[in-house]
C-alpha cells in the first residue's frame, strides 16, 4: 500500500528562532519519567497518531514512562520546542530536521528514523491552461510558507526549467500562503495552480475540479523522498537508551500496521481530527490522500541530502555553506542500542 503527505515546514521561520537565541538546554527534572512527542494533525503523521491512539507506543515503553504529546501546526514550532527543551522527540519535514541539526548546540537535534515518503502534487486550476513547465510563464502559483518543503520543491522545479520568479526578474508569481488561503484563492480562480501536500492536493482535485499535473515523487530518484522524519534531542536519547530503542521498534511496527490496515487508519485519523480540530474529512479524501503517500520508517538518506542541496541553492541554508555529517543518529532499534552509540 502507498501512503503520501508532506508536512509544511518553514525553514526561514526556524532560522529566525535560532537567531533569537533559543538554545538547547538540559533539564533532567522536566524529563523524569516522561517522554514528550510532537507531531502534526496531518495524514503523513499517521505513525505517531496511530501509535498514540492505539496505545502501541505506550505499550512499548512500559507503565513507568508517561507519554505527553504536543500537536503543532508547523515545523518552526516543533524546533522551537526542541530548542527550549519542551519536547524530546518530534515528527517533522526534512527542512526543520536539517535546520535543527545545523543550528542546535553540538548538533543536538538529529534524525532517528523516517516516517513518510512523498505526498505532494502540483494541482492546476480548471480554468488554467498549464500542461507543462513551459506554460508556467506569467502564471500565478501558490505554495505554503516560504522555505517549506513544497516551496523549495516549486522554486527548484522552476529553476530546473529555466524559469524565474517575479522577485528574481522573471514572470512567475509565487504566493507563499497557508493551505487554507490557497484553497480560497483556488475557489476564486485567482491562481493558476498550487504545489501542495496531502490532503490539500486531493481536496483541490476532488472538491474544486483541479487537475493533478504531476505527483512530486515523479521528479525524484526512485520515485521517493522523505517527507516526514522522526528527530530527537540527543541528550535525551543518550540518557534513555532502552526507552528509545523500544519506541523505535514500536515505530517500525506501527508503520507496518498502518500499511496493513488502511481503513482502520482512516477511522483513527478522522477520530483524531474530530477530537483535536472539531471536524473531520470525508472518507474519500482521506483514503485517496493516504494512498498518495508511503508510510515508511526508512529515512531515505539520499533524499535528505538532495533536499539540503536544493534548499542551499535557493539560499535557505545561509551563506557559509553547510555540513550534514552526523545528521543521522547511529541508532538501530533492531540491535543492542548501547552497542550502536
Amino acid at each position: 500500500m502507498k501512503t503520501r503527505l508532506i508536512v509544511s515546514v518553514g525553514i526561514a521561520g526556524i532560522i529566525l528562532i535560532v537567531v533569537m537565541g533559543i538554545t538547547l538546554n538540559s533539564s533532567d527534572t522536566a524529563r523524569e519519567n516522561k517522554l514528550r512527542i510532537a507531531y502534526f494533525p496531518n495524514i503523513s503523521h499517521a505513525i505517531p497518531i496511530v501509535g498514540i491512539e492505539k496505545g502501541f507506543f505506550e505499550k512499548s515503553i512500559g507503565d513507568e514512562i508517561k507519554i505527553e504529546t504536543r500537536v503543532f501546526d508547523s515545523g518552526p514550532q516543533a524546533i522551537e520546542s526542541l530548542f527550549a527543551n519542551s519536547i524530546d522527540l518530534a515528527y517533522v519535514g526534512p527542512g526543520p530536521a536539517i535546520i535543527g541539526f545545523l543550528n542546535s548546540d553540538n548538533h543536538n537535534v538529529r534524525i532517528l528514523a523516517g516516517s513518510a515518503s512523498g505526498g505532494a502534487s502540483f494541482i492546476v486550476h480548471p480554468s488554467s491552461k498549464i500542461k507543462s513547465a513551459s506554460d508556467f510563464e506569467g502564471k500565478k502559483i501558490a505554495a505554503p510558507q516560504i522555505g517549506n518543503t513544497q516551496d523549495v520543491s516549486l522554486r527548484h522545479y522552476l529553476s530546473e526549467n529555466g524559469l524565474k520568479t517575479a522577485e528574481k526578474g522573471g514572470s512567475v508569481i509565487v504566493y507563499n500562503i497557508p493551505n487554507p488561503d490557497i484553497y480560497t484563492l483556488f475557489v476564486k480562480g485567482d491562481i493558476d495552480g498550487a504545489w501542495v501536500a496531502e490532503p490539500w492536493a486531493t481536496i483541490l482535485e476532488t472538491e474544486l475540479d483541479g487537475n493533478r499535473l504531476f505527483y512530486e515523487e515523479e521528479l525524484w530518484s526512485n520515485g521517493e523522498f522523505a517527507s516526514v522524519l522522526l528527530i530527537g534531542n540527543v541528550d535525551y536519547v543518550e540518557k534513555n537508551h532502552k526507552l528509545i530503542s523500544n519506541l523505535l521498534i514500536s515505530h517500525h511496527e506501527t508503520a507496518d500496521w498502518i500499511n496493513q490496515n488502511p481503513t482502520e487508519t482512516r477511522i483513527l485519523f478522522n477520530n483524531f481530527l474530530k477530537s483535536h480540530l472539531g471536524k473531520s474529512l470525508s472518507d474519500e479524501v482521506v483514503d485517496t490522500a493516504l494512498s498518495n503517500l508511503v508510510i515508511t520508517s526508512d529515512p531515505l538518506l539520499n533524499s535528505v541530502y538532495s533536499f539540503a542541496e536544493k534548499a542551499d541553492a535557493l539560499g535557505y541554508l545561509g551563506r557559509n555553506g553547510y555540513d550534514l555529517s552526523g545528521i543521522f543518529y547511529p541508532l538501530d532499534s533492531n540491535s543492542d542500542l548501547e552497542e550502536s552509540l
